[in-house]
């Protein structure tokens, strides 16, 4: 008896994942095994700079916040830590946010806390 194979399921499994690798270059968007290796190399990569992306948008927070600081005759960790020493409880994300598009409330923050 002939061996029976399921040609329907494993023929869109290989379209599933070939329609994911669409422009792509080079044999990595129409080869099976050179577009299925891409595909799964590049969900390495997705989950790595899901936690790289955190790191990155810190780091622009702090330049952001250590530019508007010096503006206002401080330095960041001059400014991090008199914030630390009044209590005032605002993250980076949001002082960042502040120091950009209202520089008068950023303004105010440090004038609160430079009289420590």
């Amino acid at each position: 008896m002939p061996r029976s194979v399921n040609h329907v399921a494993s023929r869109a499994k290989r379209k599933r994942i070939l329609k994911l690798t669409r422009g792509y270059y080079g044999a990595r968007k129409n080869v099976w095994t050179v577009a299925k290796n891409t595909w799964e190399k590049g969900l390495t990569y997705a989950f790595r700079d899901r936690r790289t992306k955190k790191r990155n948008f810190r780091g622009l927070w702090i330049q952001r916040i250590g530019a508007a600081a010096r503006l206002e005759g401080m330095s960041y960790s001059q400014l991090m830590g008199a914030l630390h020493k009044k209590g005032v409880e605002i993250n980076r994300k949001v002082l960042a946010d502040l120091a950009m598009n209202h520089p008068e409330a950023f303004k105010a923050i440090v004038d609160k806390v430079k009289s420590v």
